[in-house]
């Protein structure tokens, strides 16, 4: 049997160490040694192979358009929002395009290859980004999923004309259905767009992902309202809350009550650690709250939890590099998540978890999945982790995307002989 492509001698997140033989786009082998010819063999001896990374809530049809017209003063995400409201007439479609492919270009240097993008829908001016989006997914499309959700931004209910538009990029294609329950004129208001939004996602079988309760408020509760509408209409393991940062400060005895509740209902957690740790607190003088809600205590009680990255220089985030790993690196430190099961755990929050919550079932290193995977300077995940590894090589779906060499430092130190420093030695 001869293969497109072998990957030689990598170690997988578990820590055997195989060879992977691709044909076509797909993994056709994984065996302890592939004796075999090939197109191209990729020496991967004594580094970490690993499921592309993914990331489960971005927005890019604001991402790199930090500045534009002007920057966050307060950090806040009111401003942010209004901010972001202030830059949607100024969009084109081109410049949402550019930019966007631009981040989809940085996302496959850095291995990630799957990413869900909510797409304002709450007036005519955020159509230019939801048009510019679905122009993106299909130029994206050989080499990385785009998964786009309708995101009323400005609220289903309390901006005039983000129901109809919201539908209305639903019937153009776009893939989830989102909302933003916190930011209607009421919590009652808040509460009815979560029934209605998941009414309309049951009625279309589309998934659901949920801006939910990004708030100090402690009681903020419309993850609640989300379960439950989850359970009564059968849209279990399609449903995601993305934030949940009021948790962070409600009542311990309320969440003992409310995580029961969410791993029954089968409602996925998408916390945003970087964004999360940055707005949430703001009005607070001391002790200050990091709002990123209660991964932890979620994983115990059953609950999917995978992390997102959120925002990359747009109008709430200044910083940002399409670094699924530095988002994964925040979580775990922000979390305690410091045990070696915890952090190998925070590694597959933003690989095979995130792939989970979006229904990828192709992605994985099996026989028969994509043949979509990348290779990292780093002998295990946690050591990946600790490193930031370089990505050494990515593949998307049979072929080589992304290449760059062992970036090792030469020493030339005073008494001592000249060496080689390496970050990672297998």
């Amino acid at each position: 049997m001869s293969f497109d492509l072998i990957v030689k001698g990598g170690i997988l997140p578990d820590g055997k160490t195989v060879d992977i033989g691709i044909k076509g786009d797909r993994i056709a082998a994984v065996e302890p040694s592939i004796d075999a010819e090939a197109g191209r063999t990729v020496d991967a001896t004594g580094c970490l192979v690993s499921p592309p990374f993914v990331d489960p809530h971005f927005h890019m049809d604001a991402t790199l358009s930090y500045g534009i017209p002007r920057i966050n003063a307060s950090g806040t995400l009111l401003e942010g929002i209004g901010l972001w409201g202030e830059l949607k007439p100024l969009l084109t479609e081109e410049a949402v395009i550019e930019r966007a492919l631009r981040y989809c270009d940085w996302a496959v240097s850095m291995g990630l290859l799957a990413i869900r993008s909510h797409v304002d829908t709450s007036d005519d001016n955020a159509m230019t980004g939801v048009r510019g989006l679905l122009a993106v997914r299909d130029i994206v499309k050989p080499y990385l999923d785009l998964q786009l959700v309708a995101f009323p931004q400005d609220g289903f209910y309390r901006a005039p004309k983000a129901r109809e538009i919201t539908l209305a990029a639903l019937d153009m294609g776009v893939d989830v259905v989102g909302g933003i329950p916190h930011f209607e004129r009421s919590m009652a208001d808040g509460t009815r767009s979560v029934t209605e939004l998941c009414e309309v996602a049951a009625k279309r079988g589309l998934m659901v992902d949920m801006h939910c309760d990004e708030t100090d408020d402690p009681l903020s509760r419309h993850i609640e309202q989300l379960a439950y509408e989850t359970q009564r209409l059968g849209l279990s393991g399609r449903v995601a809350g993305s934030h949940l940062t009021s948790m962070h400060s409600m009542d311990n005895y309320y969440v003992s009550k409310l995580l029961p509740l969410i791993a029954e209902a089968g409602v996925s957690a998408i916390p945003n650690p970087l964004i999360n740790i940055v707005i949430q607190g703001r009005h607070d003088t001391y002790p200050k709250r990091r709002g990123m809600t209660r991964v932890p205590e979620m994983l115990k009680a059953g609950i999917r939890v995978g992390f997102g990255q959120d925002c990359v220089l747009d109008p709430w985030y200044p910083l940002g590099t399409a670094d699924m790993l530095d988002v994964a690196f925040m979580g775990l430190h922000v979390a305690q998540m410091t045990s070696p099961a915890d952090m190998a755990h925070c590694f597959d929050m933003v690989t095979g978890v995130n792939a989970a919550i979006m229904g990828l079932d192709h992605l994985g290193l099996a026989v028969g999945k994509s043949a979509s995977l990348v290779v990292l300077d780093a002998g295990n995940p946690v050591e990946a982790l600790r490193l930031r590894a370089e990505r050494l090589c990515v593949v998307s779906r049979g072929k080589v995307v992304a290449e760059r060499p062992r970036r090792d430092t030469q020493l030339t130190l005073p008494g001592r002989p000249k060496q080689v420093n390496r970050r990672h030695t297998s």
